[in-house]
C-alpha cells in the first residue's frame, strides 16, 4: 500500500525525525538496579529512525505491521513539532516567521498522519474481510499487501 506526500510534507517530516532524535538521543531508564533499558520513548525512537528511512516522497508498506510501525513514528514526529510550534509561539510572537514556519512544518506532519491512519483502517479492514475475522497479531507481519 502507498501513501504519497508532497515535498512539502516529506521535509517537514524529515525535519521533525531529526529533531526527535536528536533530542532523545540518550534517554533510557533504569529498570532494574544496575540494568538499563529502554523506556517507551524508544519504542518511538526505533519507529521514528525506521520511518525517516522512507522520507524520500511516497511511503511503501507491504504489512500491516510496518504501517502501524510508521504510525508510531509520525505520531512522535507531530508531537514533536506541535511542541516546537507551541514553543516558538511562546517565545516569539504568533505571527514570527519562525512560529509560522512551526505551524507549517506542524501541519504538515499532522496531515500525512490522519492520511497514513485512514490508511491503517483500510489495511486492517481488508484483512478482516479476506479472513473472515479479525486479524491476530500474527496477520499483522505475515499477510502482504500488493502496491
Amino acid at each position: 500500500m502507498i501513501l504519497s506526500c508532497n515535498f512539502e510534507e516529506v521535509r517537514a517530516l524529515d525535519r521533525g525525525a531529526h529533531a526527535y532524535l536528536a533530542e532523545t538521543a540518550d534517554q533510557t531508564v533504569s529498570v532494574v538496579p544496575g540494568v538499563s533499558a529502554p523506556p517507551s520513548v524508544s519504542v518511538a525512537r526505533e519507529a521514528v529512525a525506521l520511518v525517516a528511512r522512507e522520507f524520500e516522497g511516497d511511503m511503501s508498506f507491504s504489512t500491516l505491521g510496518e504501517q502501524m510501525q510508521a504510525e508510531r513514528g509520525v505520531e512522535a514526529i507531530v508531537e514533536q513539532l506541535h511542541s516546537e510550534m507551541t514553543d516558538a509561539i511562546l517565545d516569539l510572537h504568533p505571527a514570527s516567521e519562525d512560529a509560522v514556519a512551526a505551524y507549517f512544518d506542524y501541519a504538515h506532519a499532522l496531515g500525512v498522519l490522519g492520511r497514513l491512519r485512514e490508511l491503517g483502517r483500510e489495511m486492517r479492514s481488508i484483512l478482516e474481510v479476506v479472513m473472515g475475522r479479525d486479524p491476530g497479531p500474527e496477520a499483522l507481519h505475515s499477510f502482504h499487501f500488493p502496491d
